[in-house]
């Protein structure tokens, strides 16, 4: 392990995101994941002072089928290397982790990022499905238990962390009310009137214990980052910011199920190589940017990564450590459960701009380090510092 490390460690801070941008989110009935996908390419492409001639690494992602060479041909463009991961918002993680090892290895020297999501217009749905149809995502005999969906993955982890520690609705309402608090600071979130507890409470179940509050929204949209290794970047239009440290751990065995152990075998050890390989501890984050396609996937990270211990995360919601004004703020333009749900892409871009100082209102003062992590059974984490 230390010898993994130390190779680990040769990588830290010697790339960096350069430039992000994005479309406009919501719902376009006549969009497509590409169109959505080329504009916010266009918007950090701009943000970097770059053009689509400097692209010579190309990664594409998107719900559903989104191909790298399609999008290639698109921009009229020839990169020396293309790729995509088509494990939905799993991928967002590996997928820049991926451009940093490119870079680093001299494979390129500018690698454009590019998301383009269509689940609205597409008519996509995360509440389950009435009917199997056999090779699509989640179809097995587990759709007997009512296992139909990822929401009823994430309810049962939900159901298991009340049952085992005592935790309740009220709390994990807290993740919910936090974020959209957040998002009323942010002008390009699609949900920013108030959302009270009573309303929480008063929510129809989607798949019990989850209420609709607790589901990430369907919209579309695209998102965009520009990387290129860091002294490279110091020339460029905006101030880098770098890559201090990456983790990963994937689990294959009984994927297909909700995980029992609420991903107490990944995370951890995704955790120990971040900050090993950054040079920081847990005290050094200034602020998290936590995949919450489910608010219960705020609370899983936060215990798997050290910020509490097991079954202490509905305290930690409740006593408001989570917002702007505590002392560690989650989620600063909302997440997916109030800005957009963009599969963790808009999560890097809300990171960046907090490490610029860019984002007004809702400034984290004096951030330094910002994480980003990935809950699953492909876990991942990035911890972004500023140059």
């Amino acid at each position: 392990m230390n010898g993994d490390l130390q190779r680990l460690k040769k990588l830290s801070d010697q790339t960096a995101i350069v430039g992000v941008g994005a479309s406009k989110q919501g719902h376009f009935p006549d969009s497509d994941p590409y169109t959505l996908a080329i504009q916010a390419l266009h918007a950090a492409l701009d943000d970097a002072g770059l053009t689509k001639s400097d692209i010579d690494g190309l990664i594409v992602q998107g719900p559903g089928n989104v191909s790298f060479v399609r999008m290639g041909e698109m921009l009229g463009i020839n990169p020396v290397a293309g790729a995509t991961f088509d494990v939905g918002g799993l991928a967002t993680g590996p997928l820049i982790q991926q451009a940093a090892m490119m870079l680093h290895a001299g494979l390129c020297r500018t690698v454009a990022l590019v998301y383009g999501n269509a689940s609205h217009a597409e008519g996509r749905k995360f509440g389950g499905d009435t009917v199997v149809t056999p090779g699509r995502e989640y179809s097995s005999a587990f759709y007997y238990y009512g296992l139909t969906s990822p929401g009823a993955a994430s309810a049962f982890q939900t159901r298991l962390h009340f049952n085992t520690y005592g935790t309740r609705p009220e709390q994990l309402a807290e993740v919910a009310i936090s974020q959209r608090r957040h998002a009323a600071l942010n002008p390009n979130a699609l949900k920013r009137e108030p959302l009270s507890l009573e309303q929480y409470m008063n929510a129809r179940f989607v798949c019990e214990p989850l209420r609709l509050y607790d589901y990430c929204m369907i919209n579309d949209g695209g998102v965009a980052l520009i990387m290129t290794t860091t002294d490279r970047a110091r020339d460029l239009a905006k101030p880098p910011v770098l890559i201090a440290g990456i983790g990963r751990q994937d689990s294959y065995r009984q994927s297909s199920m909700p995980s029992y152990s609420l991903w107490r075998d990944t995370m951890p050890r995704a955790a120990e190589q971040v900050y090993a390989m950054a040079g920081i501890t847990q005290q050094d984050v200034d602020a998290l940017m936590i995949y919450d396609s489910f608010s219960i996937n705020i609370w899983l990270s936060l215990e798997n990564f050290g910020f509490c211990q097991p079954g202490e995360a509905g305290d930690f919601a409740t006593t408001d450590r989570m917002s702007l004004n505590g002392d560690l703020p989650v989620n600063t333009h909302g997440g997916h459960l109030s800005d957009s749900y963009m599969q963790g892409w808009l999560h890097q871009v809300e990171a960046v701009r907090q490490l610029r100082g860019e984002v007004g209102v809702r400034q984290v003062p004096s951030a330094k380090h910002i994480q980003y992590i990935c809950r699953g059974n492909l876990c991942s984490t990035i911890v972004y510092r500023s140059a």
